[in-house]
């Protein structure tokens, strides 16, 4: 079950746009001016609105309609290029253009919410299809090999000055895995945003399996958007593919 809009109004703040991560997307789109960026799970929209102000065509897709409706609300920049889309994973390839983007993003472990390895496969191979020459996907993820303790692991908690949002992932008997979300207001009241969600935590090992496959050829991983070295006790995980 979902209660997104327990989080809506806090969204920026556990999931600020740093100054690294301006720095990783101004290096990348070096070449690319403007770059056409798309977005996978864009949530409420604050770093497309930070590309678009910096001059690049930008589209972000979002399953989540309380989520866009948010960032819809902030597109009053004028000569700016930038839209928003009700979209699955599973519907880019149709609706999307295909060698278009020079930099696809799917960050935030929104990843996981690919629940199927089946569609996890797909997923790679349509963002392959997407890209331009020269382009690059860009992932964010928590490294699933340190949180993957059973029957619950517990991913660090993001905080703000006002909230904490507690992460768990549990492991059913069957193998099964399945998120909850919960937010603690000033440390008093805590509220759910996620229950029971289906996820697949994927690890960097299988990334790399499911980017050769899709005929990704350069793989690098790091553990921050400053382009850290990736250890294997990292608690993040950036990938850029290309």
């Amino acid at each position: 079950m979902e209660f997104l809009h327990n989080i809506i109004e806090y969204y920026d703040e556990l999931y600020p746009v740093t100054e690294e991560q301006k720095g990783l997307y101004k290096e990348l789109t070096e070449g690319f001016m403007p770059a056409k960026i798309l977005r996978i799970g864009c949530a409420t929209g604050g770093f497309e609105h930070w590309l678009a102000k910096e001059g690049h065509d930008v589209t972000g897709i979002e399953t989540s309609k309380e989520m866009l409706e948010t960032a819809n609300r902030r597109r009053r920049m004028p000569n700016t290029a930038i839209r928003f889309f009700q979209m699955s994973t599973i519907e880019m390839t149709r609706f999307l253009g295909k060698g278009f983007y020079n930099i696809i993003s799917c960050l935030c472990d929104r990843i996981i919410f690919i629940h199927d390895r089946t569609l996890m496969r797909k997923f790679f191979y349509d963002c392959k299809l997407l890209l331009s020459e020269g382009g690059h996907l860009v992932l964010q993820l928590s490294n699933y090999d340190l949180f993957n303790a059973k029957p619950m692991a517990k991913l660090p908690t993001q905080e703000s000055i006002r909230v904490k949002l507690y992460n768990q992932i549990w492991t059913g008997d069957d193998g099964t895995c399945t998120l909850q979300q919960d937010l603690e207001h000033c440390g008093s009241k805590i509220v759910p945003v996620l229950k029971d969600i289906v996820v697949l935590p994927v690890t960097p090992e299988q990334i790399r399996e499911y980017a050769t496959e899709a005929g990704f050829k350069n793989i690098d991983f790091y553990s921050g958007y400053g382009k850290e070295p990736f250890e294997a006790d990292s608690p993040n995980l950036v990938c850029i593919l290309s």
